[in-house]
């Protein structure tokens, strides 16, 4: 029996912490979104953001690192989840009507989490690495106007703009369950406000991607 206990306790764990580094990336969804979306109002304004979260060493060396690990931690502990629920379940039924008792997001979080660690890494490749070779291997000198036009460049290329508005559609469908999940796996279900936390998730897992999608479009049709 207490075996059994550790091993909910270990579960209820998993999932809250799992839960956590959820919230945390949303947040940081909304911050990024925030920057990105002045570059449609303003390319001075997007400079000077892009320039101070680029030379900032406590955005460099402190939370970019953070961020970086709660990337990783969420997917690894996902996949871990994901092995562990379906090991504990029994496989051999006589017929499983997924459908009936849970909805198309949540039964392929797998899956569209696989796409979102794909677009991850182009992502990275187009813009991190870049980034990283202009400051610590090539030493060029700090330009804060190189924002605005490296941005523009990334979105002239049709496929580019195609992978990144896939990617988040396929994350609009994740954040349908994962932001009410995330609420849940942290205990915070409450009849009154349950309602308000399901509706608040769905209007911002359009909103978010949305946005970033909406951005990407808008520089690739202004720039035809």
């Amino acid at each position: 029996m207490a075996k059994k206990s550790g091993l909910i306790n270990t579960s209820i764990a998993r999932k809250v912490a799992m839960a956590l580094s959820a919230l945390f990336l949303m947040v940081f969804l909304v911050q990024h979104l925030t920057i990105n979306f002045s570059s449609v109002i303003s390319a001075e304004v997007f400079n000077e953001l892009s320039h101070f979260m680029g030379t900032n060493p406590v955005v460099q060396f402190l939370l970019q690192p953070v961020l970086m690990f709660g990337v990783v931690f969420h997917f690894v502990m996902g996949f871990i989840l994901t092995a562990r629920n379906r090991s504990a379940r029994p496989v051999k039924y006589a017929q499983y009507n997924g459908s009936a008792h849970s909805s198309w997001t949540s039964r392929n979080m797998i899956f569209s989490g696989l796409f979102i660690l794909f677009f991850l890494g182009f992502h990275f490749n187009d813009f991190w690495v870049p980034e990283m070779v202009y400051k610590y291997i090539e030493f060029k000198p700090e330009d804060p106007n190189r924002y605005y036009p490296e941005l523009l460049h990334m979105f002239e290329n049709p496929w580019r703009v195609g992978v990144y508005v896939l990617a988040f559609v396929f994350l609009a469908l994740h954040l349908l369950h994962g932001f009410q999940s995330s609420f849940q796996s942290m205990g915070w279900r409450h009849s009154k406000y349950t309602p308000i936390v399901e509706k608040l998730g769905k209007i911002y897992s359009i909103a978010v991607p949305g946005g970033f999608i909406f951005i990407a479009l808008y520089h690739y049709i202004n720039h035809l």
